[in-house]
């Protein structure tokens, strides 16, 4: 599915049959034909076009946001997980105050500030999941500071950035590209409830969030305007859920015997 999505995705731009935001009101709110494949919404405009340019649009953020978050959080786990004492105390508060607000009210508050718009919805991203990163990455470093090699490495004098990012970083990576491909789900799926609240992308650019809220006035008469776009996105998110299992098979050896 991932293999289909993301060039897809890519793609939009080239293979949608028609102009995503090209309004032909006469053919508002007509049901899926030959010339429509998923219809056309309330203002005439290609469901299907609209659905795989809001993929690029959700892939977009979903990684960006996830890639940002990692560069944001992991340097702070690895401090606090490696030096440990008062920093490891500043650092640990720090991610609790964060995490103890809800990822959605933490993207809420932050585009209340920055306001909306594509950027700024992978900075709220970024910032809500940046200190889910870090302390996946504070608790291994823990350890494997501690183990043999890294003793061994202190012992021949080599400092604690190079141990952090040359041996310690390696051993817990496959870890975080783990955590990564799961949150990646998790930020597809809060960019469309972002959006669907009408802080996150903003018309007309399409976007599975706001085609949804699009097609909530019209659930009687046209259906398939907010069923097709929530079908997108539950592939979606199924499709990295998957991936991200398949990859902690293959990471962690209990699991892959």
């Amino acid at each position: 599915m991932i293999l289909l999505i993301i060039p897809l995705a890519l793609a939009s731009s080239y293979i949608a049959p028609y102009d995503p935001i090209d309004q032909q009101l006469k053919l508002a709110l007509n049901p899926p034909d030959g010339n429509h494949l998923l219809g056309t919404d309330n203002f005439g405009r290609d469901l299907f076009s609209r659905i795989l340019v809001g993929a690029r649009v959700s892939i977009t953020v979903g990684i960006s946001s996830v890639l940002l978050a990692i560069v944001m959080g992991l340097p702070f786990g690895l401090l606090a997980g490696f030096y440990g004492g008062k920093l490891d105390v500043i650092i640990t508060r720090a991610i609790d105050i964060i995490m103890s607000f809800p990822t959605l009210m933490i993207g809420l508050m932050i585009l209340a500030v920055l306001g909306p718009g594509i950027q700024n919805l992978i900075i709220s991203i970024a910032i809500a999941f940046a200190p889910r990163f870090a302390r996946m990455a504070r608790a291994p470093t823990m350890t494997i500071k501690e183990q043999d090699f890294a003793v061994a490495c202190r012992a021949v004098g080599m400092g604690n950035l190079r141990i952090m990012f040359r041996h310690v970083l390696p051993n817990i990576f496959g870890d975080i590209i783990v955590m990564a491909t799961l949150w990646t789900a998790t930020a597809i799926r809060l960019e469309a409830n972002l959006s669907f609240i009408g802080i996150g992308v903003q018309p007309p650019t399409p976007s599975w969030g706001v085609m949804i809220r699009e097609g909530v006035n019209y659930l009687t008469n046209a259906p398939w305007i907010s069923l097709f776009s929530g079908a997108a996105i539950l592939i979606t998110v199924l499709a990295f859920n998957m991936i991200g299992d398949g990859i902690r098979d293959v990471v962690d050896p209990k699991l892959r015997t």
